[in-house]
């Protein structure tokens, strides 16, 4: 198992790694800290990053869509006058956009009509979601706006991810300058640079970045007992405990951890692999393809 210390890791292998085009997104909202933390940090790595997230908080809608509409009140934490379009952006930074719909919609605004007019035609190499504001594990799966909007992503053709995190809340990215050692903003920081080291790690190789139709979900255990991001490792998990199942073998075994179990346990991060249409696990084989292109990861196995 690797034990460099974070910040190395990600420097070792950033250096090699190819800049891509990421279209970021999740259910909380365009306005919150976690998601423009992580526009931020993935930008400061050196991808080119689009923001396409809802207008306001949409926790919850999993997998729903409409059509985005004219704005009737305000965007979340005044982001955006009553009135406004459906899709708009950021005067001064148009980079960072919202829509007026589910996260979903604001996915699908992000690689079917911003993708094309940022990367220069071009669709996106990968979809992120979040970091969420709390954890998606198990059955919240299939609720979770923020793993909806990855799986958009990848029955668009376009490989994607879920981040969430135990810690944090529903705040103003203007939190992150007005009050940058607050518990949310440490937390948006954490989670963003360790959001950061997986993407490095996932594009870290040539060929595809994930099976077509893979969604791989991410939690990070609570920052309370970790001071930093170096504190973290990370571990290959299932969404649910099943001792039937043969899953893909790591650290010896065939049987993977659930993502409860792990971040429950310490300074980790669950990592499952599960099917972008049915948001069930993926099977050993998918588990295998999956989990032998991040083994760049810093790894561990739970006690």
């Amino acid at each position: 198992m690797l034990s460099l210390p974070l910040t190395l890791f990600l420097f070792l292998v950033s250096a090699g790694a190819a800049a891509k085009n990421i279209i970021v997104s999740n259910d909380d909202g365009w306005a919150t800290a976690q998601i423009r933390q992580a526009v931020s940090t993935l930008a400061d790595a050196g991808h080119s990053v689009v923001l396409s997230a809802p207008a306001l908080n949409q926790s919850g809608k999993g997998s729903s869509t409409k059509t985005p509409a004219t704005m009737s009140k305000p965007c979340e934490f005044d982001s955006c006058p009553t009135g406004s379009p459906a899709q708009g952006y950021n005067e001064t930074t148009p980079h960072l956009n919202y829509v007026n719909g589910y996260p979903v919609d604001a996915a699908r605004y992000g690689i079917q009509t911003l993708a094309p007019q940022f990367f220069n035609g071009s669709a996106p190499d990968l979809v992120v979601s979040g970091p969420n504001v709390g954890f998606n594990i198990g059955l919240e799966v299939f609720f979770s706006g923020t793993v909806g909007a990855a799986c958009e992503g990848a029955r668009s053709g376009i490989p994607a991810v879920a981040f969430s995190g135990t810690s944090g809340a529903q705040v103003s990215y203007t939190t992150l300058e007005s009050d940058p050692t607050a518990a949310s903003s440490h937390a948006a920081q954490i989670y963003a640079s360790l959001t950061s080291t997986f993407v490095a790690a996932l594009t870290s190789s040539p060929g595809a970045l994930l099976p077509a139709d893979t969604v791989v979900n991410v939690n990070y255990a609570s920052i309370d007992k970790c001071a930093s991001a170096d504190a973290y490792k990370f571990v290959f998990s299932r969404l649910f405990w099943n001792p039937l199942a043969t899953d893909a073998k790591a650290c010896g075994k065939d049987h993977l951890p659930s993502e409860g179990s792990v971040i429950g346990k310490g300074c980790y991060a669950s990592v499952s692999v599960i099917d972008a249409g049915s948001k069930v696990d993926a099977n050993a084989t998918i588990q295998a393809v999956v989990f032998g292109r991040l083994q760049t990861l810093p790894l561990a196995c739970l006690d």
